[in-house]
């Protein structure tokens, strides 16, 4: 279904297990399963469960990690997974008063401009960090990496030509200026990888009406606007983060396939893999917001995760292809340009590759802006689910901290 708020289950057992402390990798949730750690759960309706210790993960330094996010060390994380062999061995909720924080922005320092749509004023507590109380949570830029996987699907199915695919044929319905030749040049995978080579202003904050991102949101015909963006470099050869280039691939997807991207992702990827509830935003044209509109809850999205870990694999049935999840998630590309966050440098197919140049295990990784977290380490059979909404802070220092100061040691390989 579109959406339907799933209803959060209270037992005593869940009760109990709030009450033991976090050493006994006791977690929240229905179920619960104590079985050697070589074999590998798959979810059905609920994910199952295991301790730290069963699944060989050390129990101190998580503990200790817990801690530390409850203390406001890491900013405003509110959900933290941690899963390993298809089982969930930490599961928790941290309680912050958004409303609060909400209340007591001053007018000029709000982020998101838009006053019309409450959907992109990004201090409207109804669509923001949770849709309107239930716990789909907003995930950014991670609908990038989502879109993706339905593009990829796309590409199994036939409905797309591949990569190389020139872009502007899925824009034929369309009035802009065709007259730059570097325009016509442009492939998806110039999309895929944020080398379109469309003039983008990504200089600025969500506060500045100039910034594309923020002109964007507020525009009317949300693709016509980027058609009508000059281009400024040959496409293919020069990274620049662009979240018009995203949104051109969600309607890559809908052209191609005759199915607007939430419909078409619900039935190739959301239902096969047990996702019933979600939320995606949509434009004031009627367009899916591709770059980051997507809702899901934490639990959700590691099934996503999931499934990157198995090469499209679910539960026996091939979801997508084995080739495209292992091109889309090597590195096709290195960004150069200054970020806070120096360890995502090198993307892919709209995810991104921290540890690619160290030793530590290979990651996999979608992010969003104010927190949100799905990181993949397929050698150590993991993944790690962050949700939060810290909109001036280091947003992504916790999942950094665990992933290279805490589960290196901590992980029995």
């Amino acid at each position: 279904m579109w959406f339907e708020a799933r209803k959060s289950s209270t037992s005593l057992a869940a009760a109990v297990c709030a009450l033991i402390l976090l050493s006994t990798g006791c977690v929240q949730h229905e179920t619960s399963l104590e079985e050697d750690s070589s074999s590998h759960s798959w979810p059905g309706e609920e994910w199952q469960t295991s301790s730290l210790e069963a699944e060989g993960i050390a129990v101190l330094p998580i503990t200790r990690f817990v801690e530390e996010i409850k203390s406001g060390k890491y900013g405003m994380v509110d959900h933290f997974l941690l899963i390993r062999n298809g089982r969930v061995v930490v599961d928790e909720r941290f309680t912050r008063n958004y409303e609060a924080v909400a209340a007591k922005v001053r007018p000029e320092e709000r982020i998101g401009l838009n006053r019309r749509d409450p959907k992109y004023d990004y201090e409207n507590v109804d669509y923001h960090p949770y849709y309107k109380g239930s716990e789909l949570h907003t995930l950014q830029s991670v609908s990038k990496s989502v879109t993706s996987l339905a593009l990829g699907i796309a590409i199994d199915n036939g409905y797309i030509k591949g990569v190389s695919a020139p872009v502007l044929p899925f824009f034929a319905a369309y009035e802009f200026d065709r007259s730059d030749p570097r325009r016509a040049a442009m492939t998806v995978e110039d999309l895929l990888t944020m080398r379109s080579g469309i003039e983008w202003e990504p200089d600025g904050s969500f506060q500045d009406p100039k910034t594309s991102t923020v002109s964007l949101e507020n525009a009317e015909e949300w693709v016509q606007f980027i058609l009508d963006h000059p281009m400024d470099t040959e496409p293919g050869t020069s990274f620049e983060y662009n979240d018009g280039a995203s949104v051109l691939l969600g309607k890559i997807i809908g052209t191609a396939t005759g199915q607007r991207l939430d419909k078409w992702t619900e039935e190739r990827l959301f239902d096969p893999i047990g996702i019933e509830n979600y939320y995606w935003k949509a434009t004031p044209d009627g367009e899916i917001d591709s770059m980051g509109g997507l809702y899901l809850s934490a639990h959700d999205l590691a099934r996503i995760g999931l499934l990157v870990l198995h090469q499209g694999m679910w539960a026996g049935d091939r979801v997508v292809s084995e080739n495209w999840i292992r091109q889309s998630t090597s590195p096709h590309v290195v960004d150069t340009a200054p970020n806070d966050d120096d360890d995502n440098r090198v993307y892919g197919y709209q995810w991104w590759l921290p540890n690619s140049n160290t030793a530590r295990p290979r990651a996999i990784a979608a992010t969003g802006f104010g927190g949100q977290r799905l990181t993949v380490i397929p050698e150590l059979d993991l993944i790690i689910v962050f949700t939060g909404y810290d909109l001036r802070g280091e947003y992504w220092a916790a999942e950094q901290a665990l992933r290279t100061g805490i589960l290196p040691d901590a992980v029995r390989r």
